[in-house]
Order: structure tokens, then sequence, then C-alpha cells
């Protein structure tokens, strides 16, 4: 008798009502990202609300290609594991610089094009660097992933930054019956309905957001029914050497955030992302940031919201991402479903966003937990990272007096955060220590892992 191989739980493909289930629950995590991006950028801009409404149906259209080729893959690019992809806020300044002051939409996408065509080049060399990755970085920065996170879902269950209601107690109490609903599926209702928890949170806190006035679904009406996106609608693209510099300067920033997420992910799936995944999982970014300099949208990136449902949910399929971008798709395509899913108030969102984020957080601490700690710096490692990464998160003006290419890098507490831990990893435990050979020293197993360390010291004495 022959015996068929077992398939890996991130290839398996659900039954389509359990795809489509799983696949809204994603988008609706992300949409809320998805959207501001362009509303930040186009608002900066002082767009008409026509150009701002064609930015967000772009996007949505990209986001949607980019996560399909991110999970379904073509040759040597897609990482082919369950990842969102969407524009990344790390490039919203350098943007918001160069559509107000260096030229305009044009010189943004000039820029962009540029950034992609670099990342696509440079994946094999970010791809190699992963033995600097060892459970001692990697769970220190999905920690620092998670925890940054937190923030966001707390200013949506406040009623969204900026609002005029921000931080009326309705609005808190919305999110906390939204977290219940959450946590009370999770627990006690049974296995298929537990994995689409946020889901069924969303929509109740939805229906029960409608009566008390919560909601807006004037743009409903407004919205066309079909929106199509054309290369180069707002102009052929200009290409100037400073918004050339400083999205090159995002480009490295971008990669370095897809790396933590896309090891993160390995790690929830039970599916580690070697070097050469890897490389394909950001060649696949840069794709997407050409795709957005084509298509009148941004830089695209591998979205941390989404690792948090992939934990929390522990459904690993990339075929249920694939799903979600395939409905993005359609949202970019058809402006009027994009505007009922905009229409889902900011608290509903925040009360789901506590718990995704909050795994996410969990899942760094797992990692950690494989991590040893006795008589070595790693302690150190992990708390100077994590204290360097929540720094802007914690004061967004800390970096207000440096230059822009510095903020860029370290406004980001994900990426800023990522380089401590990196830096110090190799710092502490690959540099020969104390009278250590330098050839012992890169003798070390897994670039520099604990035991590594021990052994290396063991040897000295």
């Amino acid at each position: 008798m022959t015996t068929t191989a077992p398939v890996h739980p991130v290839d398996e493909v659900p039954p389509v009502r359990q795809l489509a289930a799983f696949g809204l629950q994603h988008v609706l995590a992300m949409y809320a990202g998805a959207v501001a991006v362009p509303l930040i950028v186009g608002g900066a801009m002082k767009l008409s609300p026509t150009d701002l409404a064609y930015l967000i149906t772009a996007d949505l259209l990209v986001c949607g290609i980019a996560t399909l080729i991110q999970c379904v893959g073509f040759w040597r690019f897609g990482v082919r594991l369950p990842i969102m992809q969407g524009c990344t806020f790390a490039a919203v300044s350098p943007m918001v610089l160069i559509g107000t002051t260096g030229g305009g939409l044009p010189a943004i996408y000039g820029s962009v094009i540029v950034a992609g065509l670099a990342i696509m080049l440079l994946a094999p060399v970010f791809g190699k660097l992963l033995r600097f990755f060892p459970p001692l970085v990697t769970g220190t920065v999905i920690l620092i992933i998670g925890v940054s996170l937190l923030p966001v879902a707390g200013n949506w269950a406040a009623g969204g930054a900026g609002s005029k209601d921000f931080g009326e107690p309705k609005n808190l109490a919305l999110a906390a019956f939204v977290l219940t609903v959450v946590l009370g599926v999770q627990r006690f209702a049974p296995a298929f309905l537990s994995r689409i928890a946020v889901l069924i949170g969303i929509v109740v806190g939805l229906a029960v957001a409608v009566p008390f006035g919560f909601t807006d679904f004037g743009g409903v009406g407004d919205a066309d029914w079909l929106g199509i996106s054309t290369p180069f609608h707002f102009g052929t693209p200009t290409f100037h050497v400073s918004a050339i510099v400083s999205m090159l300067v995002v480009a490295l920033v971008t990669m370095t955030e897809t790396t933590g997420d896309l090891i993160a992910v390995g790690e929830m799936t039970g599916r580690t992302v070697e070097p050469r995944p890897l490389a394909d999982g950001l060649r696949a970014d840069g794709l997407s940031t050409v795709l957005g300099g084509v298509f009148n949208t941004f830089p695209y990136t591998a979205y941390a919201q989404n690792v948090g449902l992939v934990g929390m949910t522990r459904v690993r399929s990339r075929w249920v991402v694939a799903t979600a971008g395939g409905i993005l798709v359609l949202l970019g395509l058809l402006p009027k479903l994009g505007a009922v899913v905009a229409a889902v108030p900011a608290p509903v969102l925040g009360g789901a966003g506590l718990v995704m984020f909050g795994t996410v957080a969990a899942s760094g601490l797992r990692t950690l937990a494989r991590v040893d700690f006795k008589d070595n710096h790693n302690l150190t490692v992990v708390a100077v990272s994590v204290a360097v990464g929540m720094l802007p998160v914690g004061v967004p003006t800390v970096y207000a007096k440096f230059p822009d290419w510095f903020q860029t890098v370290m406004n980001s507490g994900i990426s800023a955060g990522c380089l401590t831990a990196i830096v110090l990893n190799l710092l502490f435990n690959h540099l020969p220590a104390r009278g250590t050979s330098a050839a012992e020293a890169d003798g070390l197993p897994d670039g520099g892992g604990e035991q590594g360390v021990e052994e290396s010291r063991e040897e000295v004495v």
C-alpha cells in the first residue's frame, strides 16, 4: 500500500465556507491600517475627495495582489506563508515631505519604484543574514512587534486618533464589549466558531454599534460601484535624488520589519523560515512595492496585525490569507464594498485588536522561553532591545531633533528594537570572549546561539 505524505497545516486548503470566514476576519483586522497610509499622505497633500478615494481603492487592489504574491507565490517570489501585505507606515513621513516639497505624487512614485527594485536586488543578501536571528533575537523582535502595536489598539478602542469623541466612556465600553465577546467565543464556542472569534466579535460589535449611533454609512451611498486603477494615473513618475535616497532608507527599514514578521509567522505555523524562503518573501515585497509605484500607491510590507491573528486563531493555512487577498482585490475594484467595510467603528476594531496584538507579544515570550538566561548576557540583550524599541512608542517625539534619515529608522519601534537586538547579540554572543581566539568564536553554532557561548567559555576554562 502507498501512503500519502501528510500535508503541512500551512498548505492545507480548508472548505470554501471556512476560507471565506477566516479570510474576511483577516481583512477586517488589517483594513483600518491599510487605508490609513493613503488617508494620511493624501490629506497632507490636500488632495480632493475624488483623488483620495482613488488612492484608497488603488491601495486595496495592490494590497490584495501583494498578499496573493506572498501567500501563493511564483518562481522565486513569495514566502508561501500566511502573510498579509499592506502599506508600510515607515514611509509616511518621507512621502509627505516628498509630496509637499519635493515634486508631488510623481516624485513619490518614482522613488517608490526605485526602492522596490532595490529590495528585490538586496533580498538574497538579507536571506544570508538569517544566521544572526537565533531565538534570542527572534523572540525579542516578536515581543517588540506585539507591544508596539498595543497603542494602535488603544487608539482604536478610544474612538480613533483625532476623533472628536476620543476617550469617551461609550467608546471604551464598546471596545470592552467586543473584547468580552471575542474571549467568550474563544472559550465556550465549538472549535470552528472559536477560530473566527475575532470576526464574530466584530460582527456582534457592529450590530450593537448601529442602534447607538457609532456608525456612519453615508460614504456607502457616495461610493462608486466600479473602480479600476490605471497605471500612472497621477502622471509619469519623476526621479529626484533626495527622494530616492530617503525611500531607500525606508526600504532597509521595511526589509528589517518584514524579516521579523516572517520569522514570527514561521514560529507560529511550525514552518521555520530558511534563508531562501526569506529572500523569496523579501523579493515579493520588492515586486509589490514596484507595483505600488506603477498603480498609484505606496511601499508594501508584511502586516504585523495579522501575525497576531494567526497566533490567536491557530489557523495556519496560507490559502486562508490568499482568500483575504482576493477579498481585498474585490474591495479595490468595488469601492462601494470598501465603503461598507470602512464603516466599522474604531472601538469595535480596538476590542479585537487588544487580544490580537497581545497574542503577538505572548508569542515572543514563548520563543524567549527556549533561551538560556543563566550565566550569560542574554537578559541584557532582551532588556535593552525592548527598551530601545519602546522608546519611540512611548515618546513619539524623542527623535524630533535628529536628521530625517535617522528618524525614518528609529521612529519605528520594530526596526529600532530589531537592529538593537541584532547588534547586541553580535556583541555578546558572536565576538570572542576575553581569552578566546577568533577561530573559536567563529565556530559558534547557529550564528552565536546560547549553547555555543557556554561551550566556548568552558573551553577557555
